[in-house]
């Protein structure tokens, strides 16, 4: 018989107790359809084996008792240092002792030190997801360090705008810069930035969208439906009169409540938006069968043809089949039509599931906790959320093995590509949106160096959207010069996100600084702090006293 698991033997501790069903779970389809949700489930994924990783820290097994439990008053989970790429169901107890459906991550370790000797290339693909980051940004605003899994460095490093310059000839532009670890003596931090090409709202191609909205019983919560509600709004004021808009519905069943309706009837098309309310179980496979007859129906050859799935990711009532969805998924994207995720609530999250949606629709992965989240998204960044101006974009790093001892990619763990596939065209990789900027952060550890040597070449990959597939490549080299003693605003930003994650994450290389040095150094070295800037050095100053 298989050894019982923490998650099993927590279980078996517990006493069970009915969980009512909150009144506003219920509309047209039956009570007992709702309850049926409320029903805890734990499932597992299967590992992927990935190289360049360390697994070295063991899993202790222990046994709980219901005085425990009563004494828990963050997730058990947290609190295990978790180095395996495993599913991890994370456990909330509420004050009354209530055990709440399960958030799901997967945790893909971390990115060791890699010697040049051995390996001097490292090839990824690109991610300007940003999910993690503002999952991580609720729960310590709740009063909860994140769980381990739930962090990607790239995500967090990603969610800011560092200005970079574009140009108008190229779809990307590169930006290289260095300095030394302020934490690590003889270490140092290379950062690559790609940058896409900026447009605007007369130059972009129109717009074919189905949003696929759960309105299952999980998505009753102010923060998930009624959210999801106020996020299409918005879109749909950015919208142009050449634009259209289908929306489907997936509960216990599925519906079309709006047929493609142009840009300019917004009246229809936010009246059907208002009309949407939650109740019954998780049907997101006919959901997705739906949606995708509908972006069929509009579909237009040089349009933006997407699907919009807004959800916590459930999927417990019909053909569920995991890996049938995403076969269907990616076989559309290879159509022509993408997906965007967006993920809403807490409590029953299905990470794992929204960011592979959106992998495989060649699209993007974004978590909404409020309005001005939805805002940054939908408004202020709808260019680069909609408009993909470049699929399938990847990086290789060539270090000099002259210059260079060792190197660490920080984050990006399961966005590897094996280094032979940087130029076979078949392995699928990242998209990038209009305007939208991606960046890398390298520990370095250095030989000798004069300020003309090479240090790194970087190799840029990508196919352009549309019918001409024909992928480009495009190299940029990285010399000593450029490693300054005064770091750019940028860099200290990109560092100090990447750092706090890092930490969050209990990362084997965050040893070197405390959370209160990590706050000084970003209040210093980072000029011109917007609002989100501000809001990091406030999240890492909550996660200090958090860890307290």
């Amino acid at each position: 018989m298989n050894q019982m698991t923490p998650i099993m033997m927590l279980l078996a501790g517990c006493a069970m107790r009915k969980m009512e069903v909150p009144q506003e779970a219920v509309s047209d389809q039956s009570k007992e359809e709702a309850e049926e949700f409320h029903s805890i489930e734990f499932e597992s994924a299967p590992a992927r084996p990935r190289k360049k990783r360390e697994v070295n820290t063991p899993i202790e097994t222990r046994s709980f008792d219901e005085g425990v439990l009563e004494n828990l008053s963050v997730p058990l989970l947290e609190d295990a240092t978790l180095r395996k790429e495993i599913e991890v169901d994370h456990i909330d107890i509420d004050e009354d002792q209530i055990i709440d459906n399960q958030d799901e991550y997967i945790d893909h370790g971390v990115n060791p030190f890699v010697d040049t000797s051995t390996d001097h290339l490292s090839t990824f693909s690109i991610d300007v997801d940003t999910a993690s980051y503002t999952q991580a940004r609720r729960r310590i605003k709740d009063g909860r360090l994140p769980d381990l899994a739930s962090v990607r460095v790239e995500e967090f490093v990603n969610y800011f705008d560092y200005k970079y310059d574009s140009t108008d000839a190229e779809p990307f532009i590169v930006h290289m810069e260095g300095m030394s670890d302020p934490f690590r003596e003889g270490q140092h931090i290379l950062r690559v930035g790609v940058q896409g090409k900026r447009l605007t709202q007369k130059e972009r191609p129109p717009l074919r969208l189905t949003f696929l909205v759960d309105i299952s019983g999980s998505m009753s919560s102010p923060d998930k439906l009624p959210l999801a509600q106020q996020s299409m709004h918005m879109l749909v004021d950015s919208l142009r009169e050449d634009d259209s808009v289908s929306l489907v519905t997936y509960a216990g069943a599925v519906r079309k409540i709006l047929s493609p309706t142009y840009g300019d009837d917004k009246r229809a098309i936010h009246d059907a938006i208002d009309r949407l309310m939650a109740g019954g179980s998780t049907a997101m496979s006919s959901g997705l069968d739906l949606a995708y007859e509908q972006a069929w129906e509009s579909f237009k050859e040089g349009a933006e043809n997407r699907v919009v799935i807004l959800s916590d990711g459930d999927a417990n009532v019909g053909d569920t089949s995991w890996e049938s969805m995403l076969e269907q998924i990616k076989s559309y994207a290879d159509r022509g039509v993408t997906v965007s995720t967006i993920g809403l609530g807490m409590g029953n999250y299905k990470d794992t599931r929204m960011e592979q949606l959106a992998n495989k629709g060649d699209g993007n992965n974004f978590y909404v906790d409020s309005q001005e989240e939805a805002q940054k998204i939908f408004v202020d960044g709808f260019l680069g959320t909609m408009i993909t101006i470049a699929r399938d974009v990847k990086i290789q790093m060539d270090f000099n093995p002259e210059t260079v001892e060792s190197y660490r990619l920080i984050g990006y763990e399961n966005r590897d590509i094996a280094d032979k596939d940087f130029r076979n065209d078949r392995v699928d990789a990242g998209e990038v949106g209009a305007g939208h900027s991606v960046t890398a952060l390298y520990a370095l550890k250095l030989k000798e160096t004069s300020p003309m040597d090479a240090v790194a070449t970087a190799r840029l990959r990508y196919e352009a959207p549309g019918a001409d597939k024909a992928a480009k490549e495009r190299a940029f080299l990285f010399r000593a010069e450029q490693i300054r003693e005064t770091p750019s605003s940028q860099l200290s930003l990109a560092y100090t996100a990447a750092s706090f994650a890092e930490t969050l994450r209990r990362s084997p290389f965050s040893n070197a600084y405390s959370l209160s040095q990590l706050e000084s150094y970003g209040h210093k070295q980072i000029s011109n702090k917007d609002q989100y800037t501000r809001e990091l050095l406030e999240l890492i100053a909550l996660s200090n006293r958090l860890r307290e």
